[in-house]
């Protein structure tokens, strides 16, 4: 293997102790020199890590870390991806279920000049219906033309140290990159069957985790963006509502047609435009911050050699 591998795979595993060294053996097969893997156990109770820790003198490229407890499939990517050496980073479940040969196709089309290529899974699964829901969603909510923004992704290592994840964000790489002006793609990558172990994502409780995340990170990428825009139209509409309602209530007065909920009517209408134009002031202040905490993060990736002008001159190594 190379000193500096061109590309870290980063294998996210718990209670994958059944995979661990078919999935291993199979990268050893099908990936070349340029590649290491970064597996991270996050907390598994099955002997995930003590498996994967066994074949470290086998595999040259295997590098094992561990969480001390589990914290969650975004966590362990995190942990990975400070721990990578390569300029591409390619996300691979340790259920087997996506193939090498896929990774390696998603890695030339970043070589060739994407930022973030994700997969579109093909084949039969169970969560067919649910997901198909979901990435519609997200298709309309962020406004993507990629079918699938949640299976196997390869990206520049940047894109991953640019964006924030939150817990559980892992599933948002995609529209978080894109908002961020990184360029994405996707190919059609192959969903084989799980053979061994459980699935971790499913049940109701985390299809309605997942919505409520998509409803969180859909308002950080547009009502937090321009927040008086937003809050400042719905408070309009609610004060020139309680105007209009106002002069109906007086019209009615001097008809002898007094109406006293119209009074209160009014009341709620106007302190409703009045919250939402508090909350519109409030989220400017927010954006303001979170723009200045944005350049202080670019200068400090600038002084650091890590900026976007490094990450080209990586991708021109990578082509030649």
């Amino acid at each position: 293997m190379n000193s500096k591998p061109l590309v870290t795979v980063i294998i996210p595993a718990y209670n994958e102790a059944e995979n661990v060294a078919p999935l291993l053996e199979e990268l050893a097969q099908k990936l070349g020199p340029e590649y290491e893997a970064v597996l991270v156990d996050d907390g598994s109770t099955d002997g995930t890590y003590q498996a994967a820790k066994a074949l470290e003198a086998k595999y040259s490229f295997l590098r094992v870390l561990k969480h001390s407890r589990n914290q969650g499939k975004t966590a362990a990517i995190v942990t990975g991806v400070n721990a990578a050496q390569g300029g591409i980073v390619s996300i691979l479940d340790a259920d087997m279920q996506f193939r090498p040969e896929d990774v390696a196709a998603q890695v030339q089309l970043v070589r060739d000049g994407y930022d973030l290529v994700t997969g579109r899974k093909q084949g039969h699964y169970e969560k067919r219906f649910v997901s198909a829901i979901y990435n519609g969603l997200a298709r309309w909510i962020f406004g993507l033309k990629v079918h699938d923004i949640n299976a196997l992704k390869t990206c520049r290592r940047e894109v991953l140290e640019r964006i924030h994840l939150r817990r559980d964000w892992h599933r948002y790489i995609v529209p978080l990159a894109a908002a961020a002006g990184f360029s994405v793609t996707e190919i059609p990558v192959v969903l084989r069957p799980r053979k061994f172990g459980e699935p971790k994502y499913s049940g109701g409780l985390r299809i309605l985790i997942g919505l409520f995340d998509l409803v969180a990170v859909g308002f950080q990428l547009s009502f937090m963006r321009k927040p008086m825009l937003y809050f400042g139209i719905l408070g309009s509409g609610s004060l020139l509502l309680g105007f209009l309602t106002g002069v109906l209530a007086i019209i009615l007065r001097i008809l002898g047609h007094g109406f006293r909920p119209l009074l209160y009517l009014v009341l709620l209408l106007v302190v409703a435009g009045l919250v939402l134009f508090a909350a519109g002031f409030l989220g400017e202040a927010l954006a303001t911050v979170n723009d200045r905490l944005d350049r202080i993060e670019e200068q400090i990736r600038g002084a650091r050699g890590e900026g976007r002008g490094t990450s080209d001159e990586g991708r021109d190594e990578g082509r030649g």
